[in-house]
């Protein structure tokens, strides 16, 4: 029952519940772009306070149908709510009101119904400028008659949650609204009957990103469905229907349309080259991970839990290599922590390209994350925010959790040296690591190194990036004709790093690392048997702010 008249003078704490359980059958029509919803939810009060009213947040797109606690209809007053989780733009809300109020950590189950369609629509990004064409290959999530991807919150609110407004326009408010409530729901699980009725194009399969088969809910429901069990951790539930064909490579299975075999070729032989490298570094996969394929060959590939969603229309062997060891990196390594689980994946993919091409093809590959890193950092320091909100531990930002924290890892790997490191992390358990100093615990019974200075820097506090420069060059000749440069670095930025100072000479070089800490200057001794060209301070290790001052010429001086 939708009571119009439910007054509005109360204060509604949106984020007041947790989702802890979801029993749902999700009726998918392709060729009426339609989705049908109903079961039972369960939410648990976790706010201090006794709530007599809750939120319900579906797509704008959908339209809610019933809310019922124990058989009975409660009032419910349905309204629409702006909020970038969803690509339309907006949810529909439904505000209801509860027969009793709910104590603190008290559970509440509502029979829940809605129905609607979802159609392409990226009208949250064009609203803020970005041209339509490159908005609907990021927000390509629809229901089509011959082919239906959707992602969960974030991108389509096909579940029921409940979150604060969210805004693309304000810096990284959309990332921390979606941190909060991944936070919150850890744990949680959804057991849902997935189905596909009516007619569309030919036979197809549903792929999702469930962990694991479920008893099928004691619903009436058509046979073409499957039963899957969502785990919140770290996953928002998608899933995908299409004529998929199916190609399984080691610990990969590759679901194509079948005018792309040939990019899921591609993706079949990345796995036998890169199982072995993935292996070495992380231990073997321990579960099987998905590449489904999309119909829109610029679509931007999207990762969560098991599936990585990837157009293969176009055959690109080095980015399959690429991605594939980003998938069996998570498949190989698990933890609980963003900034250990996508960095040490974003980390696999350079330690990869070094192992193909050498270092500087690692350099090149880790500098395509540096911009949006800065921009990121830029963002975050305007922001009233601690620099403990947004430390990599902390961090919902993905700028902060993928990219900074691939070049931690990268920073590690290169102070501590890959045996050390890798000790490490073989010695990792992710059911162990309840506290911000276990990685740097495991790290220090590797090494010798006090690394208290690094950790504080980029790992539990946000302190932005190092901005190196050389500050002066004294030249000593030498009695054997070459001479001795005492280099000094300054680091105006305020993080601290070793980094590493190269003397490019007209014959040979050389390099030494030296540890600069924020707001200091240090300085190195180099030998240069030949004639020096220039000196450069960074060779794109380590992520800075400006880039642009740091190669010495002597003439500069």
């Amino acid at each position: 029952m939708v009571c119009l008249s439910f007054g509005s003078s109360f204060a509604l704490d949106r984020e007041a519940f947790t989702f802890t359980h979801y029993e749902l059958e999700i009726q998918v029509e392709p060729a009426q772009q339609r989705l049908g919803a109903r079961g039972k939810i369960t939410l648990r009060n976790d706010s201090t306070s006794s709530q007599r009213n809750l939120v319900l947040q579906i797509s704008s797109s959908l339209n809610w149908r019933s809310i019922q606690m124990n058989g009975r209809s409660v009032q419910f007053l349905t309204q629409p709510y702006a909020s970038d989780i969803d690509h339309t733009g907006a949810v529909s809300e439904a505000v209801v009101t509860l027969p009793q109020e709910i104590a603190p950590k008290a559970t509440v189950e509502l029979e829940i119904g809605y129905e609607g369609i979802v159609p392409l629509d990226a009208t949250r990004l064009t609203r803020i400028g970005v041209p339509d064409a490159d908005a609907k290959h990021s927000d390509w999530d629809q229901i089509g008659k011959s082919f239906t991807a959707i992602r969960g919150i974030g991108y389509v609110a096909w579940y029921a949650v409940a979150t604060e407004a969210a805004n693309l326009s304000e810096g990284n408010d959309l990332f921390e609204t979606l941190g909060r409530w991944n936070a919150r729901e850890d744990g949680a699980q959804m057991s849902a009957k997935l189905c596909q009725v009516g007619e569309s194009d030919s036979p197809s399969e549903i792929v999702t990103n469930a962990e694991t088969k479920t008893a099928e809910p004691a619903l009436p429901s058509p046979s073409d469905c499957t039963s899957k069990t969502f785990s919140f951790s770290g996953a928002a539930p998608a899933f995908a229907i299409a004529p998929y064909s199916q190609l399984t490579a080691g610990p990969l299975a590759i679901y194509y349309l079948p005018e792309h075999k040939t990019g899921a070729e591609d993706y079949a032989l990345a796995s036998d080259l890169t199982t072995p490298f993935v292996t070495g570094w992380f231990g073997p996969p321990r579960a099987k991970v998905q590449v489904v394929d999309l119909t829109d060959s610029s679509a931007a590939p999207f990762e969560s839990g098991n599936i990585m969603f990837a157009p293969m229309a176009r055959s690109d062997s080095r980015l399959a290599q690429l991605t594939v060891v980003h998938l069996l990196t998570h498949a190989a390594f698990q933890s609980s922590r963003p900034w250990i689980y996508e960095g040490l994946a974003h980390f696999a993919q350079a330690l990869y390209r070094e192992n193909q091409s050498g270092r500087q093809a690692a350099l090149d590959f880790m500098g395509l994350h540096a911009s949006a890193l800065a921009q990121a950092e830029k963002t975050s320091a305007s922001e009233t925010q601690t620099s403990a909100s947004t430390s990599l531990v902390n961090s919902h930002i993905e700028e902060f959790y993928r990219s900074k924290a691939m070049f931690v890892w990268w920073m590690l790997r290169d102070m501590l040296g890959e045996p050390a490191l890798k000790k490490a992390l073989t010695n990792y358990h992710a059911d162990q690591d309840k506290e911000p100093s276990y990685v740097q615990r495991l790290i220090a019974a590797q090494s010798s190194r006090d690394l208290e200075w690094f950790f504080d820097d980029w790992v539990y506090r946000d302190r932005g990036v190092p901005d190196f420069r050389v500050d002066s060059v004294v030249k000593r000749d030498t009695v054997a004709g070459g001479s001795v440069l005492t280099i000094t670095v300054v680091n105006v930025g305020s993080a601290g790093a070793e980094v590493p100072v190269t003397l490019h000479m007209e014959v040979g070089g050389a390099t030494k690392r030296v540890q600069v800490n924020a707001k200091s200057k240090e300085s190195v001794r180099i030998e240069a048997p030949s004639p020096l060209v220039d000196i450069t301070v960074n060779d794109g290790s380590i992520p800075e702010g400006d880039l642009s001052n740091n190669v010495y010429r002597p003439e500069e001086k």
